[in-house]
């Protein structure tokens, strides 16, 4: 049997930039080996396989898998499979222009909301309700700087400080004061062993500035560590709620609903804008929307006897 995929740029409304993100949206019939196979073969940070649930209008169970294992949740693909639905027709189209898709991944149902503009997918967005954990223990900035390979001196403690957050997954956030220190950070994992860093359970580091060099964006993210290869640049949907319980845990961040665009990448590591809306209540859920275009780039097939 065949089983039609896409491949979809994320984040991004140029080809060739943003997260790569492959799609099955036909995939009810293929067993967990097989998607771990078909994951394992196209080597993408993450495969999505999509099945429709009967008596469901737009309902769909969704599994991702990077190239070694199954993932429970993640960014990127809710976006991609999105997209993709629409792209193919495989959604009962809203008149007004906002058409809901619910995909149930095995963390739980997310929700969607996709816009069309001439009949094709244009914007999608979806909704998260995080329970953030702030933790101020946190290496000192000799150490960021030894494991980072940045001045300490570019390491902002003004408005901003190093954090230990969590909404879900432990990230170190590190904010900076230029775009051109984020860029230029180089994890030294020898010099990470030996700080307290392991001790925080956290084993990616989000390096955030406020400046960046484009007019799109409101702010720079990139993630280093441990388990990221020396040069990569991997995709950040992932901790973008950790970014939005960052913020909101300074005082200076007054209550109310924010929108940012988050950038990701540059021209030469596949540039990603990420829109962020979050209502700060200072209470101990947050509520945050995250949304970006996508583009269709190819097309595939696998087959099975």
């Amino acid at each position: 049997m065949n089983y039609t995929y896409y491949i979809t740029d994320v984040f991004t409304n140029q080809a060739f930039n943003g997260a790569q993100v492959a799609v099955f949206p036909d995939a009810g019939d293929l067993s967990k080996l097989q998607m771990s196979l078909i994951a394992r073969e196209l080597n993408l940070t993450e495969t999505v396989f999509l099945s429709k649930i009967n008596n469901e209008n737009n309902h769909f169970r969704m599994k991702i898998f990077s190239p070694s294992e199954e993932i429970d949740t993640a960014g990127h693909p809710i976006i991609a499979a999105a997209y993709t639905l629409g792209f193919c027709n495989k959604l009962t189209i809203n008149n007004d222009g906002h058409t809901p898709v619910i995909l149930h991944q095995n963390s739980g149902e997310i929700k969607a909301s996709i816009t069309f503009t001439d009949n094709q997918p244009s914007f999608i967005q979806y909704s998260r309700t995080v329970s953030p954990v702030v933790d101020y223990f946190t290496p000192t900035e000799a150490e960021l700087s030894t494991f980072l390979g940045i001045d300490a001196a570019y390491i902002d403690n003004k408005k901003y400080s190093t954090r230990l957050v969590s909404c879900g997954v432990p990230y170190l956030v590190v904010p900076t004061f230029y775009y051109k220190t984020l860029r230029e950070a180089k994890f030294d994992f020898s010099a990470w062993g030996q700080s307290i860093a392991p001790q925080t359970a956290a084993q990616e580091i989000l390096l955030v500035s406020p400046k960046t060099p484009s007019q799109d964006s409101d702010f720079a993210v990139r993630l280093v560590g441990p388990n990221i290869g020396f040069n990569d640049d991997p995709p950040a949907g992932t901790a973008i709620p950790t970014l939005a319980a960052f913020l909101c845990s300074f005082d200076h961040m007054q209550k109310g609903t924010y929108t940012f665009a988050v950038q990701r990448g540059d021209e030469k590591t596949r540039r990603s804008i990420i829109n962020l809306e979050m209502d700060h209540k200072g209470e101990d859920t947050l509520n945050i929307r995250i949304g970006g275009e996508a583009v269709m780039v190819s097309q595939g097939q696998f087959s099975f006897s």
